[in-house]
């Protein structure tokens, strides 16, 4: 195989669940062939790199092999390797990201009826 379809791909290399969130991401500016813009039917080559982005990280990808069937995780993930400044790029991002939430911890529950109460006294206490 020497070429095939940037949609198809995204989609056997397992960054998207289905082809059409892979066709709605490229169409959405998300993915990048070297730089630049591409449609969902431009055919990819092996050596071409790709910029994704999904949610806060931005992967850039280098096309090892094609394929257009979805496999499994291990076997997608010998169609591309990312480089070594996206991986320093998106754990640096990750770290920030973390930083900026200065320690807080969310809660893992909705708070009770008695912890409601404790939460609204509390917030009264500051009032007076």
């Amino acid at each position: 195989m020497e070429k095939t379809r940037i949609d198809k791909w995204l989609w056997a290399a397992r960054f998207f669940r289905t082809r059409a969130l892979a066709k709605k991401a490229i169409e959405g500016g998300k993915i990048r062939i070297d730089g630049q813009r591409v449609k969902p039917s431009k055919d990819i080559k092996i050596g071409e790199t790709l910029i994704i982005r999904q949610g806060w990280d931005e992967k850039e990808i280098l096309v090892e092999k094609l394929s257009d069937q979805r496999r499994g995780a291990p076997e997608a993930a010998r169609l591309y390797t990312e480089t070594q400044d996206s991986l320093a790029r998106r754990e640096q991002s990750a770290a920030e990201r973390k930083a900026a939430h200065g320690g807080h911890l969310a809660s893992n529950h909705k708070p009770s009826k008695k912890e409601r109460r404790q939460i609204h006294q509390f917030r009264d206490l500051d009032k007076l």
